[in-house]
């Protein structure tokens, strides 16, 4: 029998097991903008956990929420049955959506947010009559998520390329990340026009195939790719055309990310569905949600009223701590004016970043509210090694970064101030100019 603490039960997701077994790096606590680890060193979190911690790390309205939820109502089951604090979350989220967007769906994860919106796009057509309406559009190294649907739609190969042959009927859009727009602080010049390649869709496979258009206004977990100027306007045009929905996955974009409630509001431009998780609870609780238009909803409201309009859902699909956690996430997110933090710091996160781009094999630096990447040039024969070099090395400096490819990317929590900014670039030239 293993020893309790030899580290060999847990199959990490998305880590190198055999690497991190032989050295771990061990977190044991958090407080707003630092991670502590089992030695008793502080870590800055420039990564917001994965993305997720927009408010900071243990926040106290949210803490005692959770405490006080678990110890007066644990669970209550969401099939035919209810309680307050669902309805009252689901209030909230349709107030801070985009006019339209007035039904919440939950989930639990954004790849469980990804899959409902795509089920839903797929039956929400069969109800209006247009059961012909199968096909998924994706697009390239976009990320939604591990689930089938997600990685069928997705465009990341490796974590597609073990799996089969997944989902059929799905195509996908190219992505967005061209050499023209390096170095580019916010929307890229280049690229609007790729979205007419949804055109080239659709005269491939004939508009009433097509049941729905999903992508991420900015492309996160894949490298930080930047939508270029008029490109989703024009996705939003062409998706209205021809009837087809358009879902944003703002798993990573939503609350407060991009100096918005959404990325839908920072760019203009309002779809029919919504994903988001991570940042609804601040990371505490897995929670995810689906938040649909109002005409997608209705088209669902039809038949005997005994009859059930949609059969999916989940067991822990608005469970009573989620929604506690939520709504205090939600509180923090406005009493502290987070909401607009990034857009108000944007200008010192890019100066920040892009005093950067002397270093040692910085190919490329981008960003948008408090999001940014550093590409890196690859070790030849060796992708991705170099950019997994400068993780393990900033660790060691005491600030946690995020990798994917060989690209750095950063998302920290909205509280961060000039110290932190400091700090990260700092850190960041002195592990960039010692790497190999």
């Amino acid at each position: 029998m293993n020893a309790p603490n030899d580290l060999s039960a847990f199959w990490m997701p998305f880590s190198a097991n055999r690497q991190f077994k032989a050295a771990p790096r061990m977190l044991t606590s958090a407080a707003d903008m630092y991670y502590r680890t089992d030695t008793g060193r502080e870590v800055l979190d420039a990564t917001a956990g994965l993305w997720c911690v927009n408010a900071g790390h243990c926040r106290p309205k949210i803490v005692e929420a959770v405490q006080r939820q678990v110890a007066e109502l644990d669970y209550a089951p969401a099939f035919q049955m209810g309680h307050p604090k669902a309805f009252e979350l689901a209030s909230r989220l349709a107030a801070i959506a985009p006019q339209g967007l007035d039904h919440v769906f939950y989930t639990n994860s954004g790849s469980e947010s990804v899959e409902t919106a795509l089920k839903i796009a797929l039956a929400y057509h069969k109800a209006k009559g247009q059961g012909d309406r199968t096909r998924l559009i994706g697009r390239e190294r976009g990320y939604h998520g591990v689930n089938f649907g997600g990685i069928s739609v997705g465009g990341i190969v490796n974590n597609r390329r073990a799996f089969g042959p997944l989902v059929p009927g799905v195509d996908h859009l190219p992505h967005t990340h061209l050499p023209q727009n390096a170095w580019t602080r916010g929307q890229p010049e280049h690229g609007a026009n790729l979205a007419d390649d949804l055109e080239r869709l659709v005269a491939l496979h004939g508009a009433e195939t097509i049941a729905a258009v999903i992508v991420e206004p900015v492309a996160g977990s894949t490298g930080v790719i930047l939508p270029p100027k008029g490109y989703l306007e024009r996705l939003r045009e062409i998706t209205r055309k021809h009837g087809i929905l358009l879902i944003f996955d703002e798993v990573i974009t939503g609350f407060g990310r991009v100096g918005a409630p959404f990325a839908a509001d920072r760019f203009g431009v309002t779809p029919d569905m919504i994903t988001c998780a991570k940042g609804l609870t601040n990371g505490t609780i897995p929670m995810g949600a689906v938040i649909a238009s109002s005409e997608i909803h209705d088209a669902f409201m039809n038949g005997p009223e005994h009859l059930i309009e949609l059969f999916h859902g989940y067991t822990y699909s608005g469970a009573p701590v989620a929604c506690a956690a939520g709504l205090a996430t939600l509180d923090t997110y406005r009493e502290e004016g987070l909401f607009e933090r990034a857009h108000e710091v944007e200008e010192q996160w890019a100066n920040m970043l892009h005093g950067l781009r002397d270093c040692r094999h910085v190919i490329d630096v981008r960003n948008i509210g408090l999001i940014g990447a550093i590409e890196l040039e690859p070790m030849e024969g060796q992708p991705t090694k170099r950019a997994f070099q400068a993780f393990l090395d900033a660790f060691e400096e005491g600030l946690m970064i995020r990798t994917t490819g060989d690209i750095i990317a950063m998302s920290p929590p909205l509280i961060i101030g000039q110290e932190h900014f400091d700090r990260i670039g700092e850190s960041l030239r002195r592990v960039l100019n010692a790497l190999d």
